[in-house]
């Protein structure tokens, strides 16, 4: 029998802040576009955040193994995809839910808003 992975991060409280923190910052200097998908979340970075990012995702694949964390490289943007299944699915669209003002937001419905 398959164990399923909690959804829980196993980072101290401390680090949890410091991870948020720096997710903020990122978001806020960098993020372009955030789609909620099927199976979790699309956030698209501009190119220059690409090292900030990666290491982001290095903490979240070892504290958040519930989840799938990739980046990729695509013309003129570095996306990020996070994919889960169950209940991993919601709580990644409840997360990075603070874009810069210009971003732009889609549901899987293909729904596009504005921030």
């Amino acid at each position: 029998m398959t164990r399923a992975t909690p959804v829980a991060c196993t980072l101290s409280s401390a680090g949890l802040a410091a991870q948020r923190k720096r997710w903020e910052q990122l978001i806020a200097r960098a993020m372009t576009e955030r789609a909620e998908t099927v199976v979790g979340l699309r956030i698209s970075f501009l190119p220059g955040a690409e090292d900030e990012l990666r290491a982001l995702v290095a903490v979240e694949t070892e504290c958040c193994a519930w989840a799938t964390w990739t980046v990729e490289q695509a013309t003129g943007t570095i996306v990020l995809h996070v994919r889960s299944t169950a209940d991993g699915v919601g709580a990644l669209h409840n997360m990075f839910t603070t874009p810069r003002p210009e971003c732009r937001q889609s549901r899987a419905d293909g729904d596009l808003r504005r921030a």
